[in-house]
């Protein structure tokens, strides 16, 4: 399902069977009702195709496969021998981690501050050239912030702007409600006229 090589996810296509898509090409990430281990995530991506599809992925395949890679093998020049980059991945990871450097953050609008996130608390997603509209539930205070960053803001863990732009608005929690109306203002020129600039 996702490719530490190229840090993408692979989902069907009806129209051209497989394709990989980044996180940023997510448009909307629910979680399913249910089973909690693993949890599972119902997603809607932008296809290669032109149309968005649905795909599913786990908790586990979303937060901590970007981190820690798939169950591929590596040729360890030191050894001549194929072993697990899972180890590797995974101690790299947490070292950064310990020195309070986080893979994904984002700005909490209600809390005026940064906070750490994994992908698993993204909601919505909306494309804007080299840009990406980002509203994230905060794991703090669960309101629905809006970021705009960079795609590799998302794509690629512990890479963060160093600046992003913030819209200045709490969201209602009928969250349905609200992150519907987020979308159609994503597409809009209010959008625009809402948002600040923040230094990171």
């Amino acid at each position: 399902m996702y490719d530490q090589l190229t840090g993408r996810y692979t989902f069907a296509c009806p129209a051209r069977g497989e394709v990989s898509v980044p996180l940023s090409r997510f448009r909307i990430l629910e979680r399913l009702p249910g089973a909690s281990h693993p949890a599972l995530y119902k997603i809607t991506f932008a296809c290669d195709c032109g149309e968005e599809h649905d795909g599913l992925v786990t908790h586990e395949e979303l937060d901590w496969a970007p981190l820690a890679g798939s169950d591929s093998e590596f040729l360890n020049l030191m050894t001549a021998r194929l072993e697990p980059a899972v180890p590797e991945l995974l101690d790299l990871a947490a070292r950064r981690i310990q020195t309070g450097d986080w893979p994904w953050s984002f700005f909490c609008y209600p809390e005026e501050r940064p906070r750490p996130v994994t992908p698993s608390a993204f909601r919505v997603l909306s494309e804007g050239g080299e840009e990406v509209g980002l509203a994230v539930e905060c794991p703090t205070c669960s309101h629905t912030s809006v970021n705009v960053v960079s795609r590799e803001h998302v794509d690629v863990p512990f890479y963060n702007d160093r600046r992003v732009s913030v819209v200045e608005h709490i969201f209602r929690h009928d969250r349905e409600r609200a992150l519907s109306a987020f979308r159609d203002e994503l597409f809009s020129s209010v959008f625009d006229a809402s948002r600040r600039d923040l230094a990171a």
